[in-house]
């Protein structure tokens, strides 16, 4: 009895989790120090980048960072048979814009968009950032290296670019390059509008901005432990969908936080090794990143950075001032950091795109029952394999447990009792590779 039990347990572990997907960890080694270096060193030489900095150089200022970057995107283009799409993108901002434009400039995005197979029009983004800043970030001409902040950033947009390039998808990956975020999130603003004016569906971008610290303020030094920021609800939701949170819950689960789930289970997964914290807030204490203007569409989006900041060397000028070196050089850099943070990134995009797209229209039921129900719509259906149908404590920020279904869109849970817990529903395709969880959005009457 004991050996039949055995060999029970381990056939439902293999129907429920699917197998491993060796690809995931040749991803991970893949990515290269050396190249994130190359790259950071690159963008350090430019001297300064901020957005209304020189544009006609070769040498010097945003305009020779942006050609240069768009270069390095066609040359890994050229590698896998001219696999990405890439072009500029963006629109001019003048002073009436806003308090922090000294004159009227091109903010320009670089994009490259790497299409997928099956679902052309679905999208997974990650994004860094180009532009630099000194300490004035009206000052065009001063030195702004911008190592960390954020050359790191757009470094791994490019190195995942050129490990997962070597890959096909079933949904369409984009790495970009955004402009203008020290001045007001434009470059952003500027690529969630052509998207949604594209009508891309976007599964979700994620924006690493300062990935390249260890040693904190704080006196912390720490190389494995990274944070991930995420809003809690959609903020385009309208007032009865607010107000229906107040009866049936979902205060902490929209989409963007769903999305930081995902990262933080697929990195334990397969980068155990790592420490990920989920951060639930938009980004830090009053601050905002790129992944916002994205939100703001209803977008999801979160922002991945370094677990602890130097505030000596973000939005400084190089110096050295009572005997404190301040700015943001690359001699603070761990390239070895960047490599890891690059990792999460390029795992997880990978994860997503492989991916079947995620149930639609899930509805939940239950109210003074012994049970929970939950139904369900799928596109694509010959794309899933079955089901993950999850629950967890309403004060847990993971998803603890779940029941795996196959040839279904509906399933009851005896015994479990509506009012204790949360639910939530994802696609497992027959590559074993699982979409972004769902939360009820309908009552089952």
């Amino acid at each position: 009895m004991k050996t039949i039990l055995t060999i029970a347990f381990l056939t439902m572990t293999n129907v429920f989790y699917g197998q491993v997907d060796t690809r995931i960890y040749d991803i991970v080694d893949k990515v290269s120090a050396e190249k994130l270096e190359y790259y950071i060193q690159n963008l350090v030489d430019f001297g300064t980048r901020n957005t209304f900095s020189e544009t006609e150089s070769d040498t010097r200022g945003i305009g020779a960072a942006r050609r240069w970057i768009k270069g390095e995107f066609e040359t890994i283009s050229s590698s896998c048979n001219d696999c990405l799409d890439v072009f500029f993108q963006g629109e001019t901002v003048t002073p009436e814009d806003g308090n922090r434009i000294p004159k009227a400039a091109e903010v320009l995005n670089v994009v490259a968009v790497q299409k997928g197979k099956k679902y052309p029009n679905s999208y997974v983004i990650m994004s860094g950032d180009i532009d630099s800043r000194a300490s004035d970030t009206q000052d065009f001409t001063t030195d702004a290296p911008g190592a960390n902040d954020n050359a790191t950033g757009m470094a791994g947009a490019m190195e995942a670019a050129r490990v997962l390039s070597q890959y096909e998808f079933d949904h369409s990956i984009v790495y970009v390059g955004l402009s203008g975020e020290e001045q007001g999130l434009y470059g952003g603003q500027f690529l969630a509008k052509y998207a949604k004016e594209n009508d891309w569906n976007i599964i979700g971008i994620i924006n690493n901005d300062m990935i390249g610290n260890i040693e904190g303020v704080d006196g912390v030094i720490d190389n494995r432990t990274f944070r991930i920021f995420s809003e809690a609800h959609n903020p385009t939701e309208t007032d009865r969908e607010r107000q229906m949170k107040r009866f049936y819950g979902g205060e902490v689960d929209g989409a963007s936080r769903q999305l930081a789930r995902y990262v933080y289970e697929t990195t334990k997964t397969y980068m155990p090794e790592m420490n990920p914290m989920m951060i639930y807030r938009l980004d830090r204490f009053g601050r905002g990143g790129h992944h916002k203007p994205f939100n703001d569409l209803g977008f999801p989006g979160i922002r991945i950075m370094e677990a602890h900041e130097n505030y000596t060397q973000q939005h400084q000028d190089v110096r050295v001032e009572d005997g404190v070196a301040y700015g943001d050089v690359i001699e603070h850099v761990n390239f070895n950091y960047v490599k890891k943070l690059t990792a999460v990134n390029a795992i997880n995009m990978a994860n997503l795109a492989w991916a079947p797209p995620a149930p639609t229209e899930v509805e939940i039921g239950g109210i003074v029952e012994p049970s929970v129900r939950l139904k369900w719509k799928q596109q694509n259906p010959e794309d899933v394999k079955g089901y993950k149908v999850y629950w967890r404590s309403t004060t847990s920020p993971t998803w603890d447990h779940f029941r795996y279904v196959e040839n279904t869109n509906e399933i009851t849970l005896e015994g479990i009792v509506i009012d204790n817990f949360f639910f939530g529903i994802s696609s497992v395709g027959k590559n074993g590779h699982e979409s972004v969880v769902v939360f009820p959005s309908g009552i089952l009457r």
